[in-house]
């Protein structure tokens, strides 16, 4: 994950690439965090990646690997970070389960902020901020914004129709958990549901691994 990262495998198809300059085992510690099958160092920053050229005119996930918005995170290494993406021409995606933080900093221009909002109900499965938090987050914030729906969890339609609503994202991105963590899903037809009516306030971007729960 040194470097600027060409977009691959499950990540979002919508992004070109990843950058990942504050690294390690994340704060949050979601038990299905598909970056567990990885070995987990301590929560660092990659001095060096402080000379990666971003190039021009990509769409950088900056932060896939870990969540750099977390409250332990030292604010120097997201500064550092966000200056270094200011350099360059690129759109940013900056996605945090922990989004009020996003307030405490000058973000580049081109920004689109992001947050994971798996389900409406609490399962205990996350040291995160809890979802409704989130939720309400999001909901104050007037830059460019989206949600993901992954991996998607059982639900109340209802409310998480009405949260979407409120949000006002771009679009909203809905996948599955890939790595069998055994969650409590939702039936096809309530996933079918949600699609339908979250197409009637924006764009929802299916990804592959969600095919698994609409059989």
């Amino acid at each position: 994950m040194m470097g600027l990262n060409k977009q691959s495998g499950n990540m979002y198809a919508f992004v070109t690439h990843t950058w990942n300059p504050i690294r390690g085992k994340c704060p949050h510690d979601c038990n299905y965090c598909y970056m567990k099958v990885y070995p987990q160092p301590e929560l660092y920053f990659a001095e060096k990646e402080m000379s990666t050229d971003l190039g021009e005119g990509n769409f950088i996930f900056v932060g896939s690997s870990t969540d750099m918005w977390a409250k332990i995170v030292p604010i120097p290494w997201i500064t550092n970070t966000l200056i270094h993406c200011s350099l360059y021409a690129n759109r940013y995606l900056f996605q945090s389960k922990d989004p009020e933080r996003f307030g405490d900093f000058v973000l580049p221009h081109n920004s689109l902020l992001g947050t994971t909002i798996e389900t409406n109900r609490e399962y205990g499965m996350t040291k995160a901020p809890p979802v409704w938090e989130r939720y309400d987050t999001m909901t104050r914030i007037y830059q460019p914004r989206m949600v993901s729906i992954e991996p998607i969890m059982d639900f109340d339609l209802g409310i998480m129709v009405e949260w979407i609503g409120r949000i006002e994202p771009e679009f909203v991105s809905i996948g599955a958990d890939s790595k069998g963590h055994k969650l409590l899903e939702p039936s096809p037809s309530k996933i079918r549901m949600l699609i339908e009516e979250l197409e009637a306030l924006t764009i929802v971007k299916i990804k592959d691994n969600l095919k698994r729960l609409l059989v």
